[in-house]
């Protein structure tokens, strides 16, 4: 994760580049989006309330990179990031999900969030705190509080038969400091792995919720009940488990690390960072637009754009950790629009959604560039995973060119998926060799254009069997 506060929209852009290419508008438009946010908590107070954050629709193929561009955002910022589809909610009243979950979602990203950066800081005592803990397991017998004051028993309070030989202890009193080097001792190998494996037996906390019936389309949160007291209510079972030394080390690690972080405190950060720097990007919103007015199912999807639409304004979502106000949360939409249009959407709906940025189909070019150039590039991915056989696969560049025209050619003789193409061209190129590859270790494999023609030629000359295929 990378400080936003740190970065122009220039270098939000070299960012993006790295993993995808072209679409040079749609992540201009998203670099400054992201970076207005961070301005905004620049200004005065009064001000602050009156900018409101600028949505976007990204208009594009499927494919082309919109949805690529949203996870990489999700990765770039340090921001409460959910990525969710319309087409899974509802209007109210039919059912399935209502669209206020979405906030409820994202409520949840940015608990996650914050509660693991507090656990950075706190991971070096929670460390040393089941480090004590696993040591008491390991030797029940020689607590820290025996080493500290010493226990008397009945011998010693009347006092010794016999006496004591030089230098001996008395009797019915342990030495100080022979349990101390054996939990040093302990210690030591603990710390060295010698023990990993040992058997211990620790107290793991399962939660019980008490089993009730919640009507279709309803959650615990529309009915008011908070989860977390129910479960104080009816109690938590304490269950003795054998584990070994190593899974015991992570149980009360976690334990600890529960302990020392303020839960309230986590709720109340989590809440801000949602409601001042939240961002949603709404997949497939084509999916709900309404085309020639048309009845039947087309109804519950302008309904689903009129659920959307109060959340997208600026409205307060109940949640088990309070209100949380949508007013400052940034909305990424996107669809491919083949079957409808922006203008399909609801008027209110549009006017939400002021910055409007189309990406482009994907060229020749673009899929020789998917394939070598970004960091995460098709061909490095397929070489790395065919060298855990020990094979090494060498690529032309006539052969990288060559499919590229593939994907190219197919794309526009059936229906165009973009990107997408890629994978499903390697995968029929490189299926002999994945199949045969543990047969065929320590050699090197050499993909020509030779090789891409007589691997793909009948399926791309097929019309009926690339549709069905690729």
């Amino acid at each position: 994760m990378i400080d936003l506060d740190k970065l122009t929209p220039r270098e939000i852009v070299k960012e993006l580049d790295k993993y995808i290419i072209g679409q040079s508008k749609a992540k201009k438009a998203v670099a400054i989006a992201l970076r207005n946010r961070m301005r905004r908590q620049k200004l005065p107070a009064e001000l602050r309330d009156e900018v409101a954050p600028k949505n976007i629709i990204m208009i594009g193929p499927t494919g082309v990179g919109k949805t690529e561009i949203a996870r990489r955002l999700s990765k770039l910022c340090g921001a409460p990031f959910l990525k969710v589809e319309a087409t899974k909610y509802t209007e109210v009243g039919y059912v399935g999900r209502d669209v206020e979950s979405m906030i409820r979602d994202l409520m949840s990203v940015g608990l996650s969030m914050v509660k693991q950066e507090l656990q950075e800081g706190v991971q070096e005592e929670a460390e040393r705190r089941a480090e004590e803990a696993l040591l008491d397991l390991l030797l029940p017998g020689i607590k820290k509080e025996r080493i500290e004051t010493p226990i008397l028993t009945p011998d010693a309070v009347t006092g010794p038969k016999e006496a004591p030989s030089p230098g001996a202890a008395a009797p019915g009193v342990t030495a100080p400091d022979s349990g101390s080097k054996t939990r040093e001792k302990f210690r030591q190998m603990l710390r060295d792995g010698l023990l990993e494996e040992r058997k211990v037996e620790v107290d793991v906390t399962k939660k019980t919720i008490p089993s009730m019936q919640v009507f279709s389309g309803t959650n615990f949160e529309e009915m008011d009940i908070n989860l977390g007291n129910l479960t104080n209510l009816f109690g938590n079972k304490k269950k003795r488990k054998s584990v070994s030394v190593k899974q015991a080390r992570e149980i009360l690690l976690a334990d600890e690390m529960d302990k020392l972080i303020d839960m309230d405190r986590v709720v109340e950060m989590a809440k801000q960072r949602v409601e001042e720097m939240g961002i949603i990007f709404l997949d497939e919103i084509d999916k709900i637009a309404s085309k020639d007015n048309r009845f039947g199912v087309d109804v519950s999807r302008e309904g689903v754009q009129r659920d959307i639409l109060p959340i997208v304004e600026g409205s307060k979502v109940h949640t088990r950790h309070g209100m949380i106000d949508t007013s400052h949360i940034l909305f990424i939409a996107a669809g491919a629009f083949h079957m409808s249009k922006p203008s399909d959407l609801i008027p209110e709906l549009q006017g939400r959604f002021p910055l409007r940025v189309a990406l482009q189909a994907l060229t020749k070019n673009d899929f020789k560039e998917i394939l070598i150039t970004p960091k995460n590039a098709l061909i490095t991915q397929y070489k790395e995973l065919i060298k855990t056989e020990d094979v090494e696969l060498l690529f032309d560049d006539e052969a990288i060119d060559r499919i590229s025209e593939i994907a190219t050619e197919v794309n526009s003789k059936t229906e165009n998926i973009g990107a997408r193409r890629l994978h499903t061209i390697m995968e029929c190129l490189l299926e002999d060799i994945s199949f045969s590859a543990p047969e065929i270790a320590g050699q090197e494999v050499k993909i020509t254009k030779k090789y891409v023609d007589e691997r793909l030629a009948d399926i791309v000359e097929d019309r009926d069997l690339t549709r069905f295929i690729l």
